[in-house]
Parts: structure tokens; C-alpha cells; sequence
């Protein structure tokens, strides 16, 4: 059981932070329909359109999750001069988010993901980028921006989509000056050699496992996985999710704490990393432990997971997430 008064209290403290959020920034474009019938051309089903939507992926959902939660946060990112990042700029807008570390070239093409559902299943994504390779002077463009805003930023969170914007050169010149400023990171895999010596990683097992080297089947290859992640990155902590089985929170190999999260009827897995490194940066940024935020982090990917589409979720949604899961009796041990 966890001390509620206290993570609570936090929850009061997440408008006190500003945290800068660099990565890889994405439009995500929902097609919703219904299907009744399959096309005569090929077989595929025929979605008939009901709604579209759009709204802030990639790095950008990580934006969305700190400003649901009262968070003042400033995305930094590379986005075209096209349509797609008229839209993107417009959304943030919206929200009242501080457009000045987004920059602009009129050479990269603006990410969009669309998505297709119906009857509640995503039938197919479309991406629409371009070859998306940085040049030197994007890459200064973005290093610039993060700089800038470093100062007035409580902590810094790493969305690494594997779409360029993260580099290894510019995550050491972020350990070297950020001082002791959090450095939360969001990992892809493939760029696994990028992240050294930040404050924590956040990966998911399938993540985790091609980091390490290491299959996930229980509690002794999560342990040795780990050893294998600290030993090639010297991160301070480590942070596995592990779906249906919560969360095991490292200080060293040797160290483990495991969060088991409730049983539930689980929708929707898109953006759930976003949620679970949002809140737990937030959470430290305002004084919590780390085990604190890793507790708020886990109760409040139970939400998201329960939504359809890319996801956030409000403080008083987290309240009672919170609240539900230290009562519950139904939490799946890890295995």
C-alpha cells in the first residue's frame, strides 16, 4: 500500500515545473469509420467514414500528457514549412503551449501518422515522411533550440522516435551541461548507444530486451537485463514496463522494485511510453521519489491504456486511478 496522502500531494505540486521535451515531433491523424462489408476489389474490409480528427504525436504527446497535468512544458523539435506543420503549430496553439523551441525547415518533410478504426480496431496506419535524413544545419537548428531553453527548464525528457532529432553528440552535450537538472529518455532501440549517463531510461520490455541482449521470461533475465543496460549506458535509473505486469523501477541490477498494476481491459497501447515518462518526470521534478513517480507513472498508463487513439489524462483522473489501485486486490505479479 502507498502512502496516498503523499503521492497526492504531489499531484498538487505538478503546476510548479517546467520541463523542456526534445524529439522527433509528429501530427497524428485519426480516420474513424465503420465496416460492413468487404470490398469486391480485394480483400480488405470497406471502412465508411463517420470522423476525422488530428492531434499531437511523436515527442508532441509527451507535451500534451505535462500540459493535461498542469505542467508547463516547451517542446523543442524540427518541423516543416508544409501543411502538416500548420496544423501541428495550430494544435499547440490551442493548448497555449510555448511555440519558441520549435523550429522550421523548409527541406524536411513534417511526420504525419494517420490511423484508420472501426468498430474500435485500427484497421491500418499510413505514414506520410520523407527521407527525413538531418543535415548539419537541422541538427544545429534543434541543438540551438534545446540550448535556449535549457536554463529555465526544471528537467529535460528525450522522445526518441528514431526519426533523427536525437544524436548521440547532442545528448552528451545535454549530461555535460545540464548539471543536475533530470534527463528523463525515452529510448529507441536501434539508438540505444546514444544514452549515456542520463538520470533515467524508460523502455518497454520489447525495447529493454533488444537493448540487453536479453529475453524477458521472469524475474531473474529482467534482473540480468538490466545489468546489461547499466553496464553498457550508466544511466542512474532504469524504468522497464512490462504491460499487464506493471513496472520493475531499478536503482542498480541488484536493486529492483516491482509495480504491479491492476488487471484491465486494455484498448489502446499508442502513447502509453508518452504517459508513463511524462508523469514520472513531472513527478520528480516536483520532489517525489523515485519510486513515488514510478507509482503515479504506472497508475496513470492504466488510464490511458483504457482510451482509444493517443491518449492523456487529467489530475483528477489520476487521482482516482490512484486510488483504485491502491485498493485493488487484483494486481498481476511478474512472472
Amino acid at each position: 500500500m502507498e502512502d496516498l496522502t503523499a503521492l497526492n500531494k504531489t499531484i498538487d505540486r505538478f503546476g510548479q515545473a517546467r520541463i523542456v521535451v526534445v524529439g522527433d515531433m509528429m501530427l497524428d491523424r485519426f480516420i474513424w469509420g465503420k465496416v460492413s462489408r468487404i470490398s469486391p476489389e480485394a480483400p480488405v474490409p470497406v471502412v465508411q467514414v463517420t470522423e476525422e480528427s488530428a492531434h499531437l504525436g511523436g515527442a508532441a504527446n509527451v507535451v500534451c500528457n505535462l500540459e493535461e497535468l498542469g505542467c508547463s512544458s516547451v517542446p523543442v523539435g524540427l518541423v516543416g514549412t508544409d501543411a502538416t506543420a500548420a496544423t501541428f503549430r495550430g494544435l499547440l496553439g490551442q493548448r497555449g503551449v510555448d511555440l519558441s523551441g520549435i523550429v522550421a525547415d523548409d527541406a524536411f518533410t513534417s511526420i504525419q501518422k494517420t490511423r484508420i478504426i472501426a468498430q474500435r480496431q485500427q484497421v491500418c496506419r499510413v505514414d506520410r515522411e520523407g527521407e527525413n535524413v538531418f543535415t548539419e544545419a537541422q541538427h544545429e537548428k534543434v541543438r540551438a533550440s534545446l540550448f535556449a531553453q535549457l536554463a529555465a527548464a526544471d528537467a529535460v525528457i528525450v522522445s526518441d522516435y528514431g526519426k533523427g532529432s536525437i544524436t548521440r553528440p547532442l545528448l552528451e552535450e545535454l549530461t555535460a551541461k545540464a548539471g543536475t537538472k533530470i534527463i528523463s529518455v525515452d529510448p529507441k532501440e536501434n539508438n540505444y548507444d546514444h544514452y549515456h549517463d542520463v538520470t533515467i531510461l524508460t523502455p518497454n520490455r520489447n525495447e529493454a530486451e533488444g537493448m540487453a541482449g536479453v529475453r524477458i521470461k521472469d524475474a531473474e533475465s529482467l534482473r540480468q537485463a538490466a545489468a546489461s543496460i547499466f553496464g553498457k549506458l550508466s544511466c542512474r535509473l532504469l524504468l522497464i514496463t512490462l504491460g499487464e505486469h506493471g513496472m520493475a523501477l531499478f536503482h542498480a541490477p541488484d536493486d529492483m522494485v516491482h509495480i504491479p498494476t491492476q488487471a484491465r481491459e486494455v484498448f489502446d497501447v499508442s502513447g502509453a511510453g508518452d504517459t508513463v515518462i511524462a508523469t514520472w518526470t513531472l513527478a520528480r521534478a516536483v520532489g517525489a521519489t523515485p519510486r513515488q513517480a514510478a507509482v503515479l507513472a504506472n497508475a496513470a498508463a492504466g488510464v490511458v491504456v483504457e482510451k482509444l487513439g493517443t491518449a492523456t489524462l487529467n489530475r483528477d483522473e489520476l487521482r482516482g486511478a490512484l486510488k483504485r489501485w491502491n485498493q485493488s486486490d487484483n494486481r498481476k505479479p511478474f512472472v
